[in-house]
């Protein structure tokens, strides 16, 4: 019988371009201060900066003849390109990856002999994407007792002839790419031709594309060019504020309706806080005004080329302080020409544009156009509430398509998992099947989630780190009526995408460009751990009396199996005190802290019921399931219990059940 498929949908060259500028930026971005740190030394302590030190500064010799070595030169060529390599390794591997990425760049920054920013961004990941492939081919097949030293002399193994391909592979050609790049930049400035970059750069950042050209060509090639001038006007192709603040400024006088409303404080947040994202949306609900943004950046790099001015590095975020705080010792009076200038053209173009729009009601939509935009950054803005505004008490109001949903507990491990799966299952059922559902710990959470479900003595913890979210608390993680509030929410925010046949853009995944990782529900069909819950782990009957002999009870199980030690029942307690694991329909699922994973040998699930119940913090609990997970191996077998606990029918048969293939058949034969 022939079954149908459906393709997938292609993604488009766009977001290819947006996800490896994403990437190139995560590198940079953390490192930022490290770039700023280095700006400050260059333009106080270098030899026509302002307070020279030649011990400092790197140039003239000492007592004894010797040049002086300095700060500046060892920061940008070891400092600066190691700490990129690190944190791109790190992005795939962890901080094993980073550290056999930054091994590998050694190479490549001693073979080329100057400083190696695209190097440190090709070596990072490399060395993390590789030794992640060489543990795999030896996971679970080294004797215990050997991990360390396995681990320990295959990365430093792997990282040694790293740094040898680095150096005599890499090197050469990064070397030739960067002066092929450089002749190519130095010819557009002698030939007048640099202010026509704009034509890209300025389209490119309304569609977040730009992370791809400034992290990747201009900022090595900047700080190639500032260490042999002492500044560069690369810095400033992008990070220029003024056309952005001109386009505010024009709808704070002519614009309407909520665009003209909001235009003075996005004003205040891109200028001051070099937040640019804030005025894409202004852009994007009347797309002619990228002219104006064009014409003022043009304007803003001829400038700075007339007047032979520039950065000394990296202006991250582009705000007018950061702006300032890396302009070269001569050349203040040409950035602020160049800010000024770039804001006046972009403020007179853009005025022009919207007085004689002939269509201006489409002005008024700013909420559209911020979804729009959030569509094409592929996650939720920072500041989209400075643009829409905020719900009652500070919450999030969502422009966009709901897509991306965390439950969140304190160890990611057991309650979240055990509300993800029935949320998942509810929203499935729904209609809505790509709409994800994860589970992760707080300490992991971040600002990338649509909405962000916890405990409700846990949503004060979680607040922080997602509050561009809607928040949503619960007590009873089994059938809170929260998740159907949920699941109409999904319906509603998803419902003007799929009237007319459109598919909602993907949110980026969570753990991509430094976003923490979210367990994922295991995928229908897929084959579960073979030994998670066996036999001997299940009682029928259990002895204990009260909430915490309980808790020692579903422990001592684990401990039996091995997969846990004592102090991992100690944090079972530990988790107790601070949130209960009550989940409703008689279930209690106990299991440690997020500090007490260290303590898990392999996954385990322990079930004891208690035919006549237990209190559990004023709630009846007779079935107690103890948790220890490692890798989610354990979420099939929490997703199945799930199942049968949001059913009444089946929990009434766990009740009669007088064997354990009984409870395990309920279970959905867990371990076949």
């Amino acid at each position: 019988m022939a079954t149908e498929t459906v393709a997938k949908p292609k993604t488009s060259a766009r977001v290819h371009v947006q996800r490896f500028g994403t990437f190139l930026s995560g590198m940079i971005m953390p490192n930022i201060g490290a770039f700023i740190a280095w700006g400050l030394i260059t333009a106080l302590f270098i030899e026509k900066g302002w307070i020279p030190v030649p011990e400092l500064g790197g140039f003239g010799t000492n007592a004894e003849g010797v040049a002086n070595l300095g700060l500046v030169g060892p920061m940008i060529k070891y400092l600066l390109p190691l700490l990129i390599a690190y944190t791109g390794g790190k992005m795939v591997y962890d901080v094993r990856g980073g550290v056999v990425g930054a091994i590998g760049t050694m190479g490549v920054i001693v073979g080329a002999g100057i400083p190696m920013f695209i190097g440190a961004m090709i070596m990072g990941p490399l060395g993390g994407w590789t030794i992640k492939k060489l543990d795999a081919i030896w996971h679970g097949k080294i004797r215990p007792g050997f991990e360390m030293l396995v681990n320990n002399f295959s990365a430093g193994i792997w990282g040694a002839l790293l740094a040898l391909l680095g150096f005599y592979g890499i090197a050469p050609l990064v070397q030739a790419f960067s002066a092929g790049a450089g002749n190519v930049v130095q010819f557009l400035v002698n030939n007048g031709l640099l202010p026509l970059t704009s034509i890209f750069i300025e389209p490119a950042k309304v569609l977040f594309l730009n992370n791809a050209i400034n992290h990747g060509v201009l900022t090595p090639l900047g700080i190639q060019q500032s260490l042999e001038q002492g500044k560069s006007i690369l810095f400033l192709l992008e990070a220029n504020p003024g056309p952005g603040l001109g386009i505010l400024l024009a709808y704070m006088f002519f614009g309407r309706g909520a665009a003209k409303a909001s235009a003075p404080g996005a004003a205040l947040i891109h200028f001051f806080g070099g937040i640019h994202e804030i005025y894409f949306p202004y852009v994007l609900m009347k797309p002619i005004l990228i002219l104006a943004s064009i014409a003022g950046g043009m304007t803003g790099i001829a400038t700075l080329a007339i007047t032979n001015s520039g950065l000394v590095a990296p202006a991250a975020p582009g705000s007018i302080f950061a702006v300032f705080a890396q302009t070269a010792r001569d050349s203040y009076l040409g950035v602020a020409l160049s800010v000024l200038l770039a804001t006046t053209v972009s403020f007179l173009v853009a005025s022009v544009i919207l007085r004689t729009s002939k269509n201006r009601d489409d002005e008024g939509d700013l909420s559209a156009a911020t979804s729009r935009m959030e569509d094409m950054k592929g996650k939720k803005s920072s500041v989209s509430s400075a643009l829409t505004g905020a719900g009652a008490g500070g919450t999030a109001v969502l422009t966009r398509p709901v897509e991306n949903i965390v439950f969140a507990c304190d160890a990611g491990m057991g309650s979240s998992a055990m509300g993800a799966s029935v949320l998942r299952n509810k929203i499935k059922a729904a209609g809505f099947p790509d709409v994800k559902v994860t589970n992760a710990s707080i300490a992991n959470l971040t600002d990338t989630y649509d909405v962000v479900v916890t405990h409700q003595d846990l949503t004060e913890r979680a607040a922080p780190a997602t509050s561009s979210a809607v928040h949503y608390s619960v007590d009873n993680f089994m059938n809170s009526p929260r998740y159907d509030e949920i699941v109409e929410l999904v319906r509603s925010s998803n419902a003007p995408e799929t009237a007319d046949g459109g598919t909602a853009a993907t949110a980026a995944p969570a753990g991509a460009a430094g976003a923490a990782p979210a367990a994922e529900a295991p995928a229908e069909g897929a084959a579960p751990p073979s030994d998670i819950l066996v036999a001997d782990s299940v009682v029928l009957t259990g002895t204990a009396a009260t909430r915490d002999a309980a808790i020692d009870e579903a422990g001592q199980l684990l401990l039996a199996r091995g997969a846990v030690d004592n102090d991992y029942i100690l944090a079972m307690h530990e988790r107790e005190e601070s949130v209960s694991t009550y989940m409703g329909s008689f279930l209690a699922i106990p299991h440690g802290t997020n500090a007490a994973k260290d303590h898990i040998m392999k996954s385990a699930v322990s079930v004891v019921r208690y035919p006549e119940g237990i209190d559990w913090n004023g709630k009846q609990v007779k079935f107690v399931v103890g948790v220890a997970g490692i890798n989610n191996e354990h979420l099939h077998i929490l997703s199945s219990i799930a199942k049968v606990f949001t059913n009444k029918a089946q929990v009434a048969q766990l009740e009669a059940a007088t064997s354990v293939d009984e409870v395990l058949e309920l279970f959905g034969k867990v371990n076949a």
